[in-house]
């Protein structure tokens, strides 16, 4: 920590991905959050008045229909309180749930459980668990952080699905760059190419059940069919403590210990690959961004972010070798093996570069989220 350069402002140091500081040594990541919440009226009366315009015009765009908007659901904290407030403000959500096949029991019992009291339908789609593995075996193998990148994308292509089955214009997603900022391109990246190519080169059996979303695909669900995406935690202030405490209390709810970690899969990319393997500690992006919300101190940040390291699992480690037919030397192996990023791989990124001006039209329209915009669709800086 001593030798590193560190946000003047946040957390966020010099090994980030893309990173770079300002004159006053502010990082670009603060200011795209600190531009976020000027666009979108972040916690603000404008921000209110915002989502409200939103709210009415899917109320009536659903006129007639069962259902007028879905909303991706994982037993977590930030979906579980969207259902609550999308029930509140009149809206009739169909729940839709992608079950990777490695959900914890806490996490489906909070599904039921919030569903059932607000009586909500549920759209659940189930690959099937050898492919799953298999997926998640071929990450491995590539070297890659981001083995979590099937699910990811997966859960986005499969609510498309089920807006497009019950004539839904409207995607609700249940994140909030106030309380976990947005993952630099660099740490965590997925496009179903991507996904196809690692797959190809490393996987072992056919994909029959994954719902991959190819470009055209993608197209097809924003261009054509003109399905929106929303983030309402965009708009409103939103505080992950009091949501998660609001949740226990009327729901009976069972938090599930950390950023993430309702599913083991996700626990077993967060806790160990991405630590042990490549030093990602995914506990910065949300202790950056309670350190730029003003919920803790820059100072009480970097003592929990540098002096206080995450634990690993030893039990999720095993359940994670037995489940993918690992021996503890092969886990150590794939771990000590050279690491590659996606650049090394076949991906959509350039494609996304060419084609900004489109992607920033449909990022102003709510058909994408503008921080895939800014993501996937901007050149890192010194990029030709």
């Amino acid at each position: 920590m001593d030798n590193l350069k560190i946000c003047t402002k946040c957390i966020y140091d010099e090994s980030i991905s893309g990173i770079y500081f300002d004159e006053s040594g502010i990082c670009n990541y603060c200011h795209t959050m600190e531009r976020f919440k000027a666009d979108f009226g972040t916690g603000t009366e404008e921000g209110q008045r915002k989502l409200k315009e939103i709210i009415d015009q899917i109320k009536k765009d659903g006129n007639g229909k069962k259902y007028d908007c879905v909303v991706g659901v994982s037993g977590g904290t930030d979906s579980s309180y969207l259902l609550v407030k999308l029930v509140e403000w009149g809206l009739r959500p169909l729940a839709v749930h992608y079950d990777n096949t490695w959900n914890s029991a806490i996490a489906t019992e909070n599904i039921r459980k919030v569903l059932g009291k607000l009586k909500i339908d549920l759209f659940t789609y189930v690959i099937d668990n050898k492919e799953a593995d298999d997926l998640l075996l071929s990450f491995m193998n590539a070297s890659v952080p981001e083995i979590e990148a099937p699910t990811d994308l997966a859960l986005a292509e499969v609510m498309y699905r089920a807006a497009s089955k019950y004539n839904v214009k409207y995607v609700m997603e249940g994140h909030s760059f106030i309380t976990e900022g947005i993952a630099p391109v660099g740490t965590v990246y997925f496009d179903g190419k991507y996904i196809a190519s690692i797959h190809k080169k490393f996987g072992k059996l056919p994909m029959k059940t994954y719902p991959l979303m190819t470009f055209y695909q993608f197209m097809k669900w924003t261009l054509f069919k003109r399905i929106k995406k929303i983030r309402p935690l965009w708009y409103i202030p939103y505080s992950k403590e009091e949501a998660r405490e609001y949740l226990i209390k009327e729901f009976n709810w069972e938090y599930y210990g950390g950023h993430h970690l309702e599913n083991r899969m996700t626990s077993f990319f967060h806790v160990y690959w991405a630590y042990k393997k490549f030093g990602l500690d995914f506990r910065n992006l949300s202790i950056a961004a309670s350190v730029r919300s003003g919920m803790i101190s820059r100072e009480e940040g970097i003592e929990q972010y540098f002096n206080q390291k995450p634990e690993e699992d030893e039990s999720l480690v095993e359940y994670a070798c037995n489940r993918l037919g690992l021996t503890g030397e092969e886990l150590e192996a794939l771990v000590n093996a050279p690491n590659k990023t996606y650049k090394d791989y076949k991906t959509y990124k350039k494609r996304f570069e060419r084609l900004r001006p489109l992607f920033y039209l449909l990022a102003k329209s709510n058909l994408i989220p503008m921080s895939f915009y800014v993501k996937y669709c901007l050149k890192e800086k010194g990029q030709k």
